[in-house]
C-alpha cells in the first residue's frame, strides 16, 4: 500500500467511526497529503513503515495539533512534533490524529476524561483501560495500523488487554519523552499499541534511538538476540492470592505450555519484590512527580475557578501527591534498592518473567463505585516495571477468544535492553511455535549438535554474533555420532553414513546473520566443518560435521539419540 492509498483508508475509516470519544483531535489533512506524496516519491529503503498511519496519544506533540494531555483549558498549539512522531514520519508513517487519554496520563482505567469514555471494543459494559484509552480503542477498531501511547505504571499494557491487542512498553529511555507531558517524568515511557508483535516491534525500532535532548534518554548497548531459554511463572496458588479470574488463569497457563512445548524451561517464581515495588510507585513518592510536572497548573485553575474542567479522581490523586517530603523520597529509594537486587537477582535464574497482563476486567460500574481500587487491580502486573527498569510486552493468547471479553494478555518481561528477546519469545506463543521463531530475512540457519546447543558451553559463540534460536529437531536417520577423544570443552562428531546405517539425531537449528555466519565459520577448529546437513522434515540446512578421519579413538553415542542425552548419562 501506498502513504497516500494508507492516508485515505485511514481518514476514511475515522470519518465512519461512530465513537466521538476516540479521537480528540486530527491531523490537518493538506499537510498529510503533501506528506504522503513526499513519502511516495522516496526510495522505499529509506520508508520502511511506508503504507502505515498511526494515531497519537493526546500527551504526545504533533506539529501543528493542540496538546490537551485530556484537559482542554491546559491545552497548547505543538510548534514541531515529539523525537518519536518525527523518527516514525521520517520512517514513512503518517501521524492522522490524537487520541482520548486519562487526564494527565492519570489511571489506567480510561474514564476520567472530559472528552468522553471511548467504548470498549468488546463490550460497552467494560472500560477500555488507560491512560491510553483512545490509543488502544483506535487500534483495535482499524482506524489506523498502530498507535503511541504512553506508559508510567501500565498505560501501555492495560488497554492493549482490555482491547485485545498487542502493547509494547519499551526499556525506559530507549524512545525518547522530548515533547511528551511528563506524568512521573523519571520513568515515564513512550509505548507501542500494535494488532501484531512484528509489528509494534518495527514501530519501536523506528521510533527509538537516543535523543540528546531528552535527559531521560539512554544509548543502547549491544545485546543478544536469542529467543529466552528459561522463564519465570506463577504458582497456581499466587494466582488465587492475587484474584485472578478462572478464565484468565486458564489463558495463563496454555501460554506457559506453549512456552515449554517450545523447549523454554519454566521455573515457579517468587512475585513478591515486584509486587512490593508496584506498591511504592502508587504508595510512594513517586507520585509527587505528577505534582512537578503540572501542580502549578492544576493549583492555579482551582484558585481561578474552582477547578472546571479537571477530573475530580485526577485532582485529588495530584494535590496528595505533595505530601511526601524529601526524607520520604530517600528512604523510598533506598527500599527500591534493595528490592530491585532481588529483582536483578530473580533473572539470573530466568531470562524472562511471564505474567497475566490484568487479573480481571474491569467494569465501568466497579470503577464508578470505587475509582482507586479497580484502578489498583487492574495495575496489579505492570505497576512494578518501570521502576524495576524492565521491559515488557502484554499480547492476546491465541485461542482464548470469549464472547463478549477480550482474549487473555498475558505479559512478557525482561530486563533493560531485552526487549528483541521478549519479541522472538512471544513468536513462540503462536501456534506452530518453533517454526513461527523463523529467521530474519537474508540470515543463514545453522544446525548444532554439540556443545552450541542450547544450555552447552559454547553456546555463547552463537548468541554474541547475534543468533537467534529457531527450535530442536533432528536429523535424517542417516547421521552417526561421536563423542571425539581429547577435545576442550568436549565435542561430539557427526557423521553421514549410508542409508539403514545411521538414525536421527537431535540438533538445535540458528539463524546468524551474514557477517556473524561468517565469522563463526572462520572460528571452528578442525576436524569438524560446516557442511550441508539433511534433517528428518526432509529439508537441508548448513551445519556441523565431522570429517571421518578423525575418529579414530572416538565413542560411537549414536545410540543416545543425542549430545544432550550422552553428557546427561556421564
Amino acid at each position: 500500500m501506498s502513504a497516500r492509498e494508507a492516508l485515505e483508508a485511514s481518514l476514511d475509516a475515522l470519518d465512519r467511526c461512530d465513537d466521538p470519544a476516540v479521537v480528540v483531535s486530527r491531523v490537518p489533512v493538506p499537510g498529510l497529503v503533501e506528506l504522503a506524496a513526499r513519502i511516495d516519491a522516496a526510495d522505499p529503503s529509506s520508508v520502511p513503515l511506508r503504507g502505515t498511519t498511526f494515531t497519537v496519544k493526546d500527551n504526545i506533540d504533533v506539529e501543528g495539533t493542540v496538546t490537551t494531555a485530556g484537559c482542554p483549558s491546559f491545552g497548547t498549539t505543538a510548534g514541531s512534533s515529539s523525537f518519536v512522531v518525527r523518527r516514525l514520519i521520517a520512517a514513512g508513517a503518517l501521524p492522522v490524529a490524537k487520541t482520548n487519554l486519562d487526564q494527565f496520563a492519570t489511571g489506567l482505567v480510561g474514564v476520567r476524561s472530559p472528552f468522553g469514555t471511548a467504548r470498549n471494543p468488546f463490550d460497552p459494559a467494560l472500560v477500555p483501560g488507560g491512560s491510553s484509552s483512545g490509543s488502544a480503542v483506535s487500534v483495535a477498531r482499524t482506524l489506523a495500523a498502530f498507535s503511541l501511547g504512553t506508559d508510567t505504571a501500565g498505560s501501555g499494557r492495560v488497554p492493549a488487554a482490555m482491547c485485545g491487542i498487542v502493547g509494547l512498553k519499551p526499556t525506559r529511555g530507549w524512545l525518547s519523552t522530548s515533547g511528551v507531558v511528563p506524568a512521573v517524568r523519571s520513568i515515564d515511557c513512550v509505548s507501542v499499541f500494535a494488532p501484531e508483535v512484528d509489528l509494534a516491534w518495527r514501530v519501536a525500532c523506528a521510533a527509538g534511538g537516543h535523543d540528546p535532548d531528552d535527559p531521560m534518554s539512554r544509548a543502547v548497548p549491544p545485546t543478544s538476540r536469542g529467543v529466552a531459554r528459561s522463564a519465570g511463572v506463577l504458582a497456581l496458588s499466587t494466582l488465587h492470592e492475587l484474584d485472578v479470574a478462572a478464565h484468565v488463569v486458564a489463558g495463563y497457563q496454555e501460554a506457559c505450555k506453549a512456552l515449554a512445548d517450545a523447549g523454554v524451561t519454566l521455573h515457579e517464581v517468587d512475585l513478591g519484590a515486584l509486587l512490593e515495588v508496584g506498591s511504592l510507585l502508587y504508595g510512594g513518592p513517586w507520585v509527587a512527580e505528577r505534582f512537578a510536572a503540572v501542580g502549578e497548573f492544576l493549583s492555579a485553575t482551582v484558585a481561578r475557578d474552582g477547578g472546571v474542567g479537571l477530573d475530580p479522581v485526577v485532582r485529588s490523586i495530584i494535590e496528595a501527591s505533595s505530601r511526601w517530603t524529601a526524607v520520604d523520597a530517600q528512604r523510598a529509594g533506598y527500599r527500591l534498592a534493595a528490592l530491585r537486587a532481588e529483582i536483578d537477582a530473580m533473572f539470573d535464574v530466568v531470562d524472562v518473567l511471564v505474567t497475566p497482563t490484568i487479573a480481571r476486567e474491569a467494569t465501568l460500574a466497579e470503577v464508578a463505585a470505587e475509582p482507586l481500587e479497580a484502578n489498583a487491580r487492574l495495575g496489579c502486573f505492570t505497576t512494578f516495571s518501570n521502576l524495576a527498569d524492565l521491559c515488557a510486552l502484554a499480547m492476546p493468547v491465541p485461542g482464548t477468544e470469549t464472547p463478549g471479553l477480550p482474549p487473555v494478555s498475558v505479559s512478557l518481561h525482561g530486563p533493560a535492553w531485552s526487549d528483541e528477546m521478549l519479541v522472538r519469545t512471544a513468536a513462540l506463543l503462536r501456534p506452530g511455535a518453533a517454526a513461527d521463531a523463523a529467521a530474519p530475512r537474508g540470515w543463514i540457519t545453522i544446525a548444532v549438535a554439540g556443545a552450541h546447543l542450547r544450555g552447552q558451553p559454547l553456546e555463547h559463540q552463537l548468541t554474541e554474533r547475534r543468533a537467534v534460536w529457531l527450535g530442536t529437531t533432528a536429523s535424517a536417520d542417516t547421521y552417526r555420532l561421536y563423542a571425539l577423544p581429547n577435545t576442550v570443552p568436549p565435542k561430539p562428531g557427526l557423521v553421514r553414513v549410508g542409508a539403514g546405517d545411521g538414525s536421527a539425531i537431535e540438533l538445535d537449528v540458528w539463524a546468524l546473520p551474514p557477517d556473524g555466519f561468517g565469522t563463526f565459520v572462520a572460528s571452528i577448529p578442525a576436524p569438524l566443518c560446516i557442511g550441508t546437513v539433511q534433517l528428518a522434515d526432509g529439508t537441508a540446512t548448513s551445519g556441523f560435521l565431522c570429517e571421518p578421519g578423525a575418529l579414530d579413538g572416538a565413542t560411537d553415542i549414536t545410540s543416545f539419540g543425542g549430545w544432550r542425552a550422552y553428557r546427561a548419562s556421564i
